[in-house]
């Protein structure tokens, strides 16, 4: 039982910081300035991790590196507790975890974002986050919606965006099944 509540809370913190690390990423990568109070917490939370990795890991073609592979470390570390705990600790175990956990963190995270653009054109469309959150999502849907047009003034490039997601994350759960 300590280790069912020792898991949920490690994994718990290292969700949020991957999260927080990998939106720091996004947003930088799309260009994107959130509002002060978003940008406020995003930075309040990641800056003790990547300020220091950014002498090591500088930006690099407009990708905050640092922030990345700094999402990156924490899935190793959130992993690497919790085989210790349950002292089933190998390298090969540990690395391929941490790489389903980050890539499950992306996943869950572009999800999110599409859900909370749902949310917003359907509730307020003019909300004060609704632009940061639409200009998050544009590279995604972006394609999308030059394939499929409004259908009676309907957008369903996020239904798409959301079944092409889990699909994919569902290619990369069976395949790592089938490497373990």
């Amino acid at each position: 039982m300590l280790q069912n509540i020792f898991s949920l809370i490690i994994e718990t913190a290292a969700s949020v910081l991957g999260g927080v690390l990998l939106l720091r990423f996004w947003i930088q990568a799309v260009r994107v300035r959130p509002p002060q109070q978003v940008a406020h917490f995003i930075f309040t939370i990641s800056d003790w991790m990547v300020r220091p990795m950014r002498k090591v890991l500088p930006g690099f073609s407009g990708y905050d590196w640092a922030s990345l592979i700094g999402a990156l470390l924490v899935a190793v570390v959130c992993i690497a507790l919790q085989l210790v705990v349950a002292s089933a600790l190998s390298a090969p175990i540990l690395l391929m975890l941490a790489a389903l956990l980050f890539l499950q963190w992306v996943f869950y995270g572009l999800i999110a974002l599409l859900i909370i653009e749902a949310i917003f054109s359907w509730v307020n469309p003019q909300a004060p986050l609704a632009p940061f959150v639409r200009a998050l999502n544009e590279p995604l849907l972006g394609p999308i919606r030059r394939f499929i047009p409004l259908l009676g003034g309907i957008d369903l490039s996020p239904l798409v965006a959301l079944i092409l997601l889990r699909v994919v994350h569902q290619l990369l759960i069976a395949l790592i099944q089938w490497l373990v």
